[in-house]
């Protein structure tokens, strides 16, 4: 075997079998009614999935619990139980996990309570939380302002005139609060924008060229990228080229630099 394969082979199985970092993705939380509330996000998980973001869920089944995952949420006054098991969260310590919060669907009573800075409900201790930490707020803007549930219950898809009014005004303090409001169905765009706005458009001595993530570059790596479109190849530091990957680069012209 010629040396170079086998310090590239010996490179491959050791890095292998180092438990190397995982990077960091982007993940929202989404705060749904109830259990089938849902069913009509999949498409804009699935075009979150694929723009590399994350996302949990979390059900309401009251004003004051849910459910994240197994664990049952409880949100009640001072001195009372806020979490059912020892590994579930407090409705304030939601935020500190995600990069965002997603409510597609609020009601007047939990404007109102947003509003006046009143905590009582799993949607009004998030939303306040998330403000005090600076994380993004995302609200559903064409909703009827009622519940689901006193939709199914009073059998009525709107709120009387007086109450819209009073709802757009909540409604507007929100938005005076940082809170961000965009369509049902453009959730998942407006999420991805904000990530792309987070991210970084270059980085020192990259030129704007985003950085390989992969963390060894083989010489089949090389020979598997149909065209160098620059001339040089941008990588994060760490990250190993072997030497018959190294030779392929220079007969192809193409340099490599390294970032943070």
């Amino acid at each position: 075997m010629d040396v170079r394969q086998m310090i590239e082979s010996i490179t491959r199985e050791i890095l292998q079998s180092m438990s190397t970092p995982q990077e960091k993705k982007p993940k929202w939380l989404f705060i749904f009614c109830d259990s089938t509330a849902h069913e009509a996000f999949t498409d804009q998980f699935i075009a979150l999935q694929n723009h590399g973001i994350c996302h949990d869920i979390l059900f309401l089944d009251g004003e004051t619990s849910s459910w994240l995952g197994m664990h049952r949420i409880e949100c009640a006054g001072a001195g009372k139980i806020i979490a059912t098991d020892e590994y579930a969260p407090a409705p304030l310590e939601l935020p500190k996990e995600y990069d965002g919060i997603v409510i597609p669907e609020i009601d007047l009573d939990n404007a109102a309570r947003v509003v006046a800075g009143l905590k009582g409900s799993i949607k009004a201790e998030v939303i306040f939380s998330a403000l005090v930490l600076g994380k993004p707020v995302l609200v559903g803007e064409d909703v009827p302002g009622i519940k689901r549930s006193d939709r199914r219950c009073l059998k009525a898809l709107s709120l009387p005139g007086p109450y819209q009014k009073l709802f757009q005004r909540h409604v507007n303090d929100m938005k005076e609060l940082g809170i961000e409001f965009a369509a049902q169905k453009g959730l998942a765009d407006a999420i991805i924008r904000k990530n792309r706005v987070s991210l970084p458009n270059h980085e020192p001595g990259s030129g704007g060229q985003q950085p390989v993530t992969a963390k060894l570059l083989t010489a089949d790596w090389v020979k598997a990228q149909s065209e160098f479109t620059e001339d040089k190849l941008v990588l994060r530091q760490g990250a190993i080229v072997s030497p018959l990957a190294m030779d392929l680069l220079k007969e192809k012209g193409v340099a490599v630099r390294y970032v943070r």
